[in-house]
């Protein structure tokens, strides 16, 4: 399958500069930054969490990370109190159905760091913002889009940025 149309369109559309890579089919973001002999921390990973089961949230941290679900929450919360809204009591990650639902056009567990796209606030871990330039899913397992992490803030000015990653155990 190759890069969805609406993907290219966007990133067209918005004037972004990128480069395709493609690569072996691989599953987990670990698993593309071995295969295209890069850094882990230069790999992003993208997770879609759902926040009290009825918001969802596109985060996205190093590929040689996990997502601290504590951490983002309350990174969330923060912006919450600020817009005088109710915290968020649960997190968790989405459900495959939701996001096959939701996510037409790409495979589950290759979604594009856009969240624009598909209407979700989107995440950055201050960690993918240090590389000069990052690795992002294109959709499907086997391409890949090599950006500047300044590229994401451009296109989604909302983004908010926090330290909500742990070392793998």
């Amino acid at each position: 399958m190759p890069i969805p149309k609406s993907l290219l369109g966007f990133l067209d559309k918005n004037k972004v500069k990128y480069e395709i890579v493609k690569h072996r089919v691989v599953y987990t973001a670990l698993d593309k930054a071995a295969t295209l002999k890069m850094k882990p921390q230069e790999v992003a990973k993208s997770v879609i969490v759902s926040l009290d089961a009825k918001d969802h949230m596109l985060a996205l941290i190093p590929a040689n990370k996990n997502l601290d679900k504590k951490k983002l929450l309350a990174l969330i919360n923060k912006q919450r109190q600020k817009a005088k809204l109710a915290n968020y009591k649960k997190i968790d990650f989405a459900k495959e159905q939701w996001m096959k639902k939701v996510l037409k056009s790409i495979k589950v567990g290759a979604i594009p760091a856009f969240g624009t796209l598909y209407k979700l606030p989107t995440l950055i871990d201050n960690a993918l913002a240090k590389p000069s330039k990052i690795i992002i899913s294109a959709g499907d397992y086997q391409n890949s889009l090599k950006i500047t992490p300044a590229v994401l803030s451009k296109i989604d000015p909302t983004i908010t940025k926090g330290s909500f990653s742990q070392a793998k155990k």
